[in-house]
């Protein structure tokens, strides 16, 4: 019986989602999460074949759960849940190790196929994740002057965006206040802001938190 874990913070797409799995007689939903960090215990706790996480999650984001898990659970497949086509989010998404990426509008159709995939090992991302990163690679116009935000960067600032204080942020990833403060500085010289407002509006563009 193959394990598979599903995190949404949605109530209704966890339900779809177990529904569409367990409509396989070997395959079981061995635990849900609303957030990041609940996924991460979860995952510690129960080590499934195959995680379900979305994108866009609170406390901990889908990028910094999916790099968790490929850290240190390397055996539990990822599958990138997101609602939003964008090249940021896919380019993250594989810069962590992420091997499947399925559009939520997708999920119906071909949920089962990456599931099936992933089990062997194998990528799955949807048709119109290949053709962005076919496009992407003839265009090859990307702005030399943009600088992704590493993972621990982009967590700090969606915590940041949360409301959550320097000090919160240090509890809830177990970092040093300094080291937290360390990160929003890079975050913010690497997004040429000065404030938190401004990085607000950037978590909200890149879908880290809801506007």
């Amino acid at each position: 019986m193959k394990q598979i874990l599903i995190a949404d913070d949605h109530e209704v797409v966890r339900s779809g989602l177990r529904a569409i799995v367990e409509s396989r007689a070997d395959w079981a939903v061995s635990g849900e999460a609303s957030d990041g960090r609940a996924a991460v215990a979860m995952i510690r706790e129960l080590k499934p074949d195959i995680a379900i996480v979305d994108y866009s999650m609170p406390v901990l984001n889908g990028l910094e759960v999916s790099r968790q898990i490929k850290l240190h659970y390397p055996r539990t497949e990822v599958l990138i849940l997101t609602m939003h086509e964008s090249n940021e989010i896919l380019t993250e998404s594989l810069l962590a190790g992420v091997r499947g990426f399925l559009l939520k509008s997708d999920a119906r159709h071909h949920l089962i196929a990456a599931i099936d995939a992933l089990l062997n090992h194998r990528p799955y991302f949807t048709g119109v994740v290949v053709e962005k990163l076919l496009h992407d690679y003839l265009a090859s116009k990307k702005d030399k002057s943009k600088v992704l935000l590493s993972l621990r960067e982009q967590n700090v600032v969606q915590l940041i965006a949360e409301g959550h204080s320097n000090k919160s942020v240090s509890t809830v990833l177990n970092l040093s206040v300094k080291t937290v403060e360390a990160h929003r500085a890079s975050a913010m010289r690497k997004l040429g802001v000065s404030s938190t407002a401004e990085l607000v509006r950037y978590a909200i563009r890149m879908k880290l938190i809801g506007p």
